[in-house]
């Protein structure tokens, strides 16, 4: 894909942040994970940038908790504690290849992955285990026995109209997204015909409803940019699955492909319009052990003005498009 060398620089020099710089080595650019570049930007994310500062964070068992607080609860208070930082040290490219990420998802998989545990989906939320399944699989678990029950529980509990829902409900909705982005993570070859023909379905679901059309009218939410996504769906959300998928080509994306587009600045960029759609930052942060008083980890970079894990994440989606 084309970009030009002032925003290249601006996303992959010495002041952008090491997982960017891998994300658009590998998706945008298109360089084999081998490459030197991706190398040397993966083996720094866990040393600075946005994953060092989380990682900073960690206690040495592999938790997350806020100032003040014992519990070693893996999922409470919502969005600043272990499950939701693994989240996004996932989307950030780190593995089991560190040993902090080890020890954070070997906790996970002995809390959530017994039979019956919530990994297995015993809380019936596929918010809650897709995201786990997503997030494991990409530190390096597809093969471990939990996640593969989990892969066939998100398949089983698949609506018949091919989505999936966190509630109690016979019809899927596109908030439902973690099932099919779970796994979309699923290596094509490691795909067994049951899950080949749940992401059909589950593409063709969204496709249906051009990522967007559910209700009598829009909602607004979707049609903002914001990270971390945790559990939130927006446009930006659909179109990484779908184009991942390999869909980039139907012509149903088109108005959201339009949408993504229209959002670029002049510069080339896209800006972050919301940290997250339930909690107001400007209502102050959260404290964390031996830190300052900081939103934390819910904003990365500032809303409103370029930013690049925004940019690099709709540059990965036009570059499959042009792809397809």
């Amino acid at each position: 894909m084309r970009v030009s060398p002032k925003l290249r620089n601006w996303l992959t020099g010495p002041k952008s942040d090491p997982s960017v710089r891998a994300r658009f080595w590998l998706e945008v650019d298109g360089r084999a994970t081998g490459d030197d570049r991706v190398r040397d930007a993966l083996r720094r994310a866990g040393r600075e940038g946005w994953a060092g500062f989380l990682l900073g964070y960690q206690l040495p068992d592999g938790h997350w908790v806020t100032s003040g607080t014992s519990a070693r609860d893996l999922y409470l208070p919502k969005y600043i504690v272990t499950n939701w930082i693994a989240i996004v040290l996932a989307d950030l490219g780190m593995t089991r290849s560190d040993p902090r990420i080890r020890r954070t998802a070997e906790m996970i998989l002995d809390r959530w992955g017994a039979r019956g545990g919530d990994l297995s989906g015993k809380s019936g939320e596929i918010c809650v285990t897709g995201n786990a399944v997503r997030t494991l699989i990409r530190f390096g678990y597809l093969d471990h026995p939990a996640v593969q029950r989990s892969i066939g529980w998100i398949v089983r509990i698949q609506k018949s109209d091919g989505g999936w829902h966190c509630f109690p409900s016979k019809v899927g909705t596109l908030d439902g997204w973690e099932g099919l982005a779970a796994l979309a993570e699923i290596p094509e070859k490691d795909r067994d015909p049951s899950v080949r023909r749940s992401i059909e379905r589950g593409a063709e679901f969204y496709l249906r409803r051009r990522l967007m059309n559910e209700g009598r009218t829009r909602y607004p939410p979707w049609f903002r940019i914001h990270y971390p996504n945790h559990y939130y769906y927006d446009l930006l959300v659909g179109l990484r699955i779908l184009t991942r998928l390999g869909y980039g080509g139907d012509p149903r994306l088109a108005p959201a492909i339009r949408w993504l587009r229209e959002k670029r600045a002049a510069g080339g960029t896209w800006a972050l319009d919301a940290a997250h759609p339930d909690l107001d930052p400007d209502r102050g942060g959260y404290l964390m052990p031996n830190g300052p008083r900081a939103v934390f980890p819910m904003m990365l970079e500032p809303l409103g003005v370029p930013s690049r894990w925004a940019t690099v994440e709709a540059l990965s989606v036009l570059a499959r498009v042009e792809g397809a």
